[in-house]
């Protein structure tokens, strides 16, 4: 049985999800083809009831790694394997019940009618639902939203953490998988590489689902591994965008813009201390100089986002 006269499959990540897996999985709709359960190594019985689950269920295969590689390196693990089975659309879904399996067609149907390659979810379309999310994740997921916008050039779309999505097959093999984070920077890195190989995507409202289930990312590490990484996926966009494949007005905004912002901010704050400890009022000139570098460069700022949401992809094959 298929949908749209496509073969499904999907590919779950498995890491301390005993008490969700098998509710998940029963919850796969019937037209999907093929059900790819990677066991990442769980220090807890997932893989023996993950195994139970393949032997009752003729569509499951489980895949296992013999050390933990983090959800990024469970995917891969099961992009490979899928791969090799030609199916038309690739689904990942989570093991702990946050995603509702029953709407895996609304992912798949942008992609069928529209000029859609990917879809993904997005919890911040149904504000009922989101009152479940707790505060901080619903805070993190704002600012990270904004900061991919930035690195990835895809400036429409929202709750990038999110790991509901559906791709096609033929744009997955396009992508490099060895450029993927293994770790909770998968989604991010995905979206990254998805717009150098053009990929056109829609997010698909979603509803936040929060039960019992406790989440292996820490505030921590989105703090302090996110941001550098978000940085480099920007300077690499922008050097390949404007000086290597074009250049443009927005060349010369990034060669102007940042270092006359940076120069006057720093310039200004050395000043100040400078004229502070002097108890004296610092010269006009010098609070001149600071503050038109720093209006000059946050304007160039702006307009090269506001160029950079107007342009289109470059990557993109007509």
């Amino acid at each position: 049985m298929s949908i749209f006269n496509k073969t499904v499959a999907v590919v779950i990540p498995c890491y301390k999800v005993i008490l969700h897996i098998e509710k998940v999985v029963k919850s796969i709709p019937e037209y999907v083809d093929l059900i790819v359960l990677v066991n990442d190594c769980s220090p807890d019985n997932t893989g023996e009831v993950i195994q139970k689950i393949s032997e009752q269920n003729l569509k499951v295969t489980v895949l296992s790694h013999t050390e933990n590689q983090g959800v990024g390196g469970a995917m891969i693990t099961g992009f490979q394997y899928v791969l090799q089975k030609n199916s038309d659309f690739v689904v990942k879904i989570d093991g702990d019940g946050q995603m509702d399996a029953s709407q895996i067609d609304k992912f798949i149907l942008p992609l069928v009618e529209q000029d859609f390659d990917f879809s993904k979810g997005n919890r911040f379309f149904q504000l009922k639902t989101l009152k479940n999310m707790p505060f901080f994740r619903r805070f993190g997921n704002l600012m990270l939203s904004f900061l991919l916008k930035v690195a990835s050039g895809y400036w429409h779309i929202f709750d990038p953490t999110n790991g509901y999505f559906c791709i096609k097959t033929e744009y997955l093999t396009k992508l490099d998988l060895h450029k993927l984070s293994k770790r909770f920077f998968f989604e991010s890195s995905l979206l990254i590489e998805l717009y150098y190989i053009g990929a056109q995507i829609k997010d698909i409202p979603q509803p936040a689902i929060y039960q019992d289930e406790v989440s292996n990312l820490s505030i921590k590490q989105v703090l302090f591994s996110f941001p550098p990484k978000l940085l480099k996926a920007f300077c690499r966009r922008m050097t390949l965008r404007y000086f290597i494949f074009d250049f443009n007005i927005n060349s010369i905004y990034l060669l102007l813009g940042f270092p006359l912002f940076f120069f006057g901010l720093i310039f200004g704050i050395i000043k100040w201390i400078f004229y502070s400890t002097l108890n004296t009022p610092a010269p006009t000139g010098t609070i001149m100089i600071a503050m038109l570098s720093i209006i000059l460069g946050a304007q160039m700022i702006l307009s090269l986002f506001q160029y950079d949401m107007n342009s289109k992809n470059p990557f993109r094959q007509q």
